[in-house]
């Protein structure tokens, strides 16, 4: 039998950054918390910017601590959210902070591209659905900066952590799918988009399969390791794709719903799902591990409670989670609904305000406590679950026995049930650190500390996590008549 492998998940999420030291083997996986940090935006000048050099720090904090707790390390990999990136001059020097996603640089810039390229046109070659926010549009708002002008390199975030912890660029493939400029059938950079965006190819890094040894922490990040060389390993750099492998999943037949900041819906397949009628309903075609294709679509996700928290606190309020979960239980259920995409409510800002705005403006009564606004939100995010994992199966002619629920979302039982009401499956709720338990078993993998195959590493899951089952309850006739109500139009 293999030793189990003692490797170390950096996993950066939109709103925190954490340092996990996963313990894997055959029979064994055991994840340790050793560093969280916040992740806090900062605005400069109208710009508003992720402050990566503390990300990093926090990375290079809870590498060192780990390798203090276990002595030797087998493996680093670096997991974090999509889209963004740094620029780099010829001598990988950073050009500026890399500009958050919500910054409005690329309000409209969308349209323009599309009406460029062509939205059947990008389709087939990225399976992207529309979102403003993907790198191909952050680009285009670039367009004639003079940081673009004199950049040398392009890294997506996690690659950029990693350069800084090996010295070698690389480009991992799950994260480069998420960009806009990467060809979904070839699974290479796009020379025609980048041709007809003005984005010079050259910038674009070496791409890598997600088990990739990038390198090895340089001596300033592992001095207190010991001597002997750490490697890097390129996971599934997209925390969605390395939430999807930690997934326990039984069967193929299954949805996953990754609920942190965003929620990511859909489904694991073997081919990417190109139709027009999948253009339509923007669905998006992203890379998984070994080869598989993450079909889903993004959903707003918990930012709408965590920015209403986040204004509360800031109005002299600040209100408990658990006791405005409790009470939003006792709000009579589907009274306020919202669409969670609405793209007002994507920016910073006072986030109960534009939440009875949109209420007020689909002619409904707005939430007007707390209690309201949190029962709003979770009645809403559970019926895009619902519309989601339903086209997801007809579009990709997939059927679904069960929703898997992974990521912070899974502690909040209130939703977790709203889930299973509204989709009408049982919801399995769990692992909370999918993202992270899926980049260790990469790495564990990688070092043949455990079976290759996808379906083991699962199995392995079941094993060894807490899973928390949700039964739906019957509601299906009123979910519908809540989905004809905000929807009017579309035929459900």
């Amino acid at each position: 039998m293999v030793a189990p492998a003692d490797v170390v998940a950096v996993d950066l999420g939109a709103s925190s950054g954490r340092v996990m030291l996963g313990h894997v083997g055959e029979d064994v996986l055991d994840l340790t918390e050793v560093r969280r940090f916040a992740n806090r935006p900062v605005e400069v000048a109208g710009t508003l910017h992720w402050d990566v050099l503390a990300l990093y720090a926090g990375a290079v904090e809870g590498i060192r601590a780990a390798a203090r707790s276990v002595g030797t390390l087998h493996g680093v990999g670096v997991d974090a959210w999509a889209v963004d990136y740094g620029l780099l001059d010829a001598q990988g020097q950073l050009l500026g902070n890399p500009v958050h996603y919500r910054d409005r640089r690329t309000d409209g810039v969308m349209d323009k591209v599309v009406e460029q390229i062509g939205a059947d046109v990008l389709y087939q070659r990225t399976g992207l659905q529309l979102l403003p926010i993907n790198t191909i549009y952050q680009l285009a708002s670039a367009r004639g900066t003079a940081a673009l002008r004199v950049a040398a390199h392009l890294l997506l975030i996690p690659d950029l952590v990693t350069f800084w912890l090996t010295g070698r660029r690389a480009g991992e493939l799950t994260n480069a799918s998420t960009t806009g400029l990467l060809d979904i059938r070839t699974r290479r950079w796009s020379a025609d988009t980048c041709d007809e965006l003005g984005v010079d190819l050259g910038l674009l890094p070496e791409l890598c399969e997600p088990g990739t040894r990038v390198g090895t922490l340089l001596p300033d990040v592992h001095h207190v390791a010991g001597p002997t060389p750490v490697p890097v390993w390129a996971v599934g750099s997209h925390d969605t794709a390395s939430a999807v492998v930690g997934v326990p999943a039984e069967s193929e037949h299954f949805a996953y719903i990754s609920c942190g900041t965003w929620s990511l819906v859909g489904l694991e397949l073997d081919e990417p799902v190109l139709t027009d009628a999948s253009r339509q309903a923007n669905f998006t075609n992203e890379l998984g591990v070994d080869g598989t294709v993450r079909y889903l679509r993004n959903v707003m996700g918990l930012w709408l409670l965590q920015e209403s928290l986040r204004t509360w606190e800031e109005a002299g309020t600040p209100l408990p989670l658990d006791r405005l979960l409790h009470d939003a239980a006792a709000v009579p259920p589907r009274t306020f609904l919202i669409d969670p995409d609405d793209p007002t409510l994507l920016h910073p800002g006072d986030m109960p305000a534009r939440i009875a705005d949109a209420c007020l403006r689909t002619g409904q009564p707005p939430p007007r406590t707390p209690a309201e606004v949190v029962r709003c939100i979770l009645d809403s995010l559970a019926l895009a679950y619902r519309s989601t994992v339903r086209t997801a199966q007809h579009l990709a002619g997939r059927h679904v026995d069960v929703v898997h629920l992974v990521g912070g979302g899974a502690r909040n039982e209130l939703l977790c049930q709203l889930t299973a009401d509204a989709c009408g499956l049982p919801v399995e709720a769990g692992p909370v650190e999918a993202a992270a338990l899926g980049n260790v078993l990469v790495q564990a993998r990688a070092v043949g500390a455990v079976p290759a195959e996808l379906a083991s590493l699962r199995a392995l899951l079941r094993r060894t996590q807490q899973v928390q089952r949700y039964e739906p309850c019957g509601q299906s006739a009123a979910w519908d008549d809540a989905e004809r109500r905000l929807h009017p139009r579309s035929g459900h």
